[in-house]
């Protein structure tokens, strides 16, 4: 009978649980990569705070909090930034990936809205079509290592914008994007943080307060 040695046994033992875990997550969701990601950006100067996003996949599995935190947003100098209307290209914003999860049927997102300032809430439900788009892989050139590879759609991003506006689409590293759906969110009566700040809302930036007492806010943009 053959001996391994104490150190090597740990190690085998490691290294093939590990493998057993991988094999565990790919094959249960089978997906053609380890998880897709969700992001989230807002227009310039109307700053967001995510209270919480939870996604629900195809199988009815809460993912509570798959993100949260500020959304991505730019504030260029001297108020030259536009921000009405929506990237022809968005990107993937703020994200995170939704490790363990398989593909979404919907995102809740709870959010607020700092210039304004508003509390929204919204239900983005997630059509099959998008699913099927999201398990193919395309040729596509990627400008940043000049190299062609087959690409997924594997990134959920989800634009905010005042007035409880959310607009999604899915896109790859490169490739290009595509749109999911719209959806007008409702005011959360309770108010920021489930009615536990006392209305008080997270602060606004001096660059997006200046922007908002210049300019104001272009509703009916997004």
């Amino acid at each position: 009978m053959s001996f391994i040695p104490m150190p090597e046994r740990h190690w085998l033992l490691a290294f093939s649980l590990t493998w057993f875990l991988a094999g565990c997550a790919t094959g249960a969701n089978k997906l053609p990569y380890d998880a897709w990601f969700l992001g989230f950006f807002a227009p310039n100067y109307m700053e967001v705070w995510i209270e919480t996003a939870d996604a629900v996949d195809i199988r009815d599995r809460v993912f509570r909090r798959a993100m949260s935190g500020m959304a991505a947003i730019q504030t260029p100098r001297n108020l030259q930034g536009d921000p009405t209307g929506w990237p022809e290209r968005p990107g993937g914003g703020t994200s995170k990936r939704v490790i363990g999860a398989d593909l979404p049927r919907l995102i809740y997102v709870r959010w607020q809205s700092l210039v304004e300032p508003q509390t929204y809430e919204a239900y983005i439900v997630i059509p099959e079509a998008t699913r099927q788009a999201m398990l193919k892989g395309e040729r596509a050139y990627c400008r940043a290592d000049d190299q062609w590879i087959t690409d997924y759609r594997d990134m959920l991003s989800i634009g905010l914008a005042p007035g409880g506006i959310a607009k999604a689409w899915i896109r790859g590293p490169c490739l290009s994007p595509i749109e999911v759906t719209r959806v007008e969110g409702k005011v959360v009566k309770k108010g920021p943080y489930d009615g536990t700040s006392s209305g008080k809302h997270r602060p606004l930036s001096e660059a997006s307060n200046a922007y908002i007492e210049k300019y104001g806010i272009p509703y009916g943009s997004w």
